[in-house]
C-alpha cells in the first residue's frame, strides 16, 4: 500500500524535495494534502501535477488566488484552520511536518493525536514543546521520524543497538556562510553574505541560523528530545565538508558515522520509506574523489548561540521556547536589515537573561511565553558586539 502524504510547507526547500522523492517513487507515495506560505505560482504547479485533495496558504488572498486557479477539484483553505485541516486530513497516514517555526507545533500535535505517522523537519515543534510531543507520540503510538540529516544520521546509527551502550552523540555542522571567519570579523557583514551557505542549498532563516550555529543549537535539543540523551552526551564538532552527517560513540570506544553526500532527498525518503531503503537519484559518495575530512572543535566564545542552546536546553521548562521566538525575530530583522549581524545572539541573551521561566509548562504556558519573547526580541535595540 502506498503512504499517503500530507505536507506542510511543501513550497520550501524540505517540501520541494519531498516531492521530487515522491516524483522518484510514484507507486509509493500519494500526495493528500499541502500546505505553503505565500508562494501562489508554486503551489498551482504543485497541484497540478500531484493533484491533492486540500491545499492551505497562510493568508485569505493567497488562497483566492490559488482557488481562482484551480477551480473547485482542490479545497483551498487558509490560516491556522488550513493547516490543520492539511495535517490531520482522515485520508492522509504521514505528516511531513517541514514548516520553519514555531507554527509548526499545532498541526504536528494534532496530526500525533490523529494517529498519523510523523516526518519531523519542523525542530522548533520539539525545542518549544518536547515534553508535550514526546508524550501524546508514545500515547498514540506514533513514530517520530527524523529528517534533518543529522538527526537522521543518529537514527541510522542508533538502529538495532542498545541504547545504554551509548557514550555520546556528535553532531555535527558546517559552520556556516562564516566558518572561516573570527567573531570580530562578522561585525559588518550583510544579509547577502550571511545567506551564501557553502553546502546547503536552504531557506534564508535556517541559512541564517547556521551562520550564527543557532541551527546546531536547536538541533541538540532536539536530539535530546528524539533520542532521550542528557545535553552532557551530546556534542557538536564542525566537519566543513559536509559528508559525515552525524557520529556515536559507544561505551567501548567504538564510533559509527552516516556518510553521504549534502543531499536533502536521501534522508527524506529514508524518514517515509524506513525501515526500507529505496533508490534515489542523487550524486553517489565517492571518498577518494574528496579525499580529505577536516574537523575542528566549536568554540562558545566564538559561536554565542550553540552556548545559550545548550543552556536554555539544561535549563528546561520554557527557556527553549524562549530561546527559538526571540531568535526567530531576530533573524527577521537582521534579515530585514534592522540590526547587525553579531545583535542576533545579543537579543536571544537578552531575552533569556529576562525570562520567569515555567517549569513544567502547559501548551498554553508554551504559546504564552513564545508570544512573551517575540514582542521583547522585536524592541531591543542592540549595538554591535564584538
Amino acid at each position: 500500500m502506498s503512504e499517503k502524504l500530507a505536507i506542510l510547507g511543501s513550497t520550501g526547500s524540505i517540501g520541494t524535495s519531498t516531492l521530487e522523492v515522491v516524483r522518484g517513487q510514484r507507486e509509493e507515495f500519494e500526495v493528500i494534502s499541502l500546505s505553503a506560505g505565500s508562494s501562489v505560482e508554486l503551489m498551482i504547479r504543485q497541484i497540478r501535477e500531484f493533484h491533492p485533495k486540500v491545499v492551505s496558504m497562510s493568508s485569505r488572498e493567497a488562497a483566492e488566488r490559488v482557488q481562482a486557479e484551480v477551480g473547485s477539484d482542490v479545497q483551498v483553505l487558509w490560516g491556522e484552520e488550513g493547516l490543520l485541516e492539511v495535517a490531520t486530513h482522515p485520508e492522509a497516514t504521514y505528516l511531513v511536518s517541514a514548516l520553519v517555526g514555531s507554527q509548526g507545533l499545532r498541526p504536528t500535535l494534532a496530526a500525533i493525536q490523529a494517529g498519523k505517522k510523523i516526518g519531523l523537519a519542523n525542530k522548533e515543534t520539539l525545542v518549544t514543546a518536547g515534553h508535550i510531543v514526546t508524550t501524546e507520540a508514545r500515547k498514540a503510538n506514533v513514530p517520530l521520524l527524523p529528517i534533518d540529516s543529522e538527526h537522521s544520521a543518529i537514527f541510522q546509527c542508533l538502529n538495532g543497538e542498545n541504547m545504554s551502550e551509548v557514550e555520546r552523540l556528535i553532531i555535527t555542522a558546517s559552520g556556516g556562510s562564516f566558518r572561516d571567519r573570527s567573531r570580530l570579523e562578522l561585525e559588518n557583514v550583510t544579509v547577502e553574505d550571511a545567506l551564501k551557505h557553502p553546502n546547503w542549498a536552504m531557506g534564508a532563516k535556517i541559512t541564517i541560523d547556521s551562520a550564527t550555529m543557532m541551527n546546531k543549537g536547536l538541533e541538540v535539543i532536539e536530539a535530546h528530545w528524539l533520542f532521550g540523551f542528557d545535553y552532557d552526551k551530546i556534542d557538536v564538532l564542525l566537519h566543513p565538508q559536509s559528508i559525515i552527517h552525524s557520529l556515536v560513540e559507544f561505551r567501548d570506544g567504538a564510533v559509527m558515522a552516516q556518510l553521504g553526500t549534502p543531499d536533502m532527498k536521501v534522508p527524506i525518503q529514508y524518514a517515509l520509506t524506513f525501515p526500507k531503503r529505496l533508490p534515489v537519484q542523487t550524486t553517489k559518495l565517492d571518498l577518494a574523489k574528496i579525499a580529505t575530512l577536516d574537523f575542528r572543535e566549536m568554540g562558545f566564545d566564538r559561536y554565542m548561540a550553540l552556548r545559550l542552546a545548550f543552556e536554555a536546553g539544561r535549563a528546561g521548562g520554557t527557556m527553549p521556547t524562549v530561546l527559538n521566538a526571540a531568535n526567530e525575530v531576530a533573524v527577521a530583522r537582521f534579515l530585514r536589515n534592522e540590526i547587525p549581524f553579531l545583535a542576533i545572539d545579543r537579543v536571544v541573551e537578552l531575552a533569556l537573561e529576562s525570562h520567569q521561566s515555567s517549569v513544567d509548562p502547559t501548551l498554553e504556558e508554551i504559546e504564552e511565553a513564545d508570544s512573551w519573547a517575540r514582542k521583547f526580541a522585536a524592541g531591543q535595540i542592540i549595538p554591535v558586539l564584538g
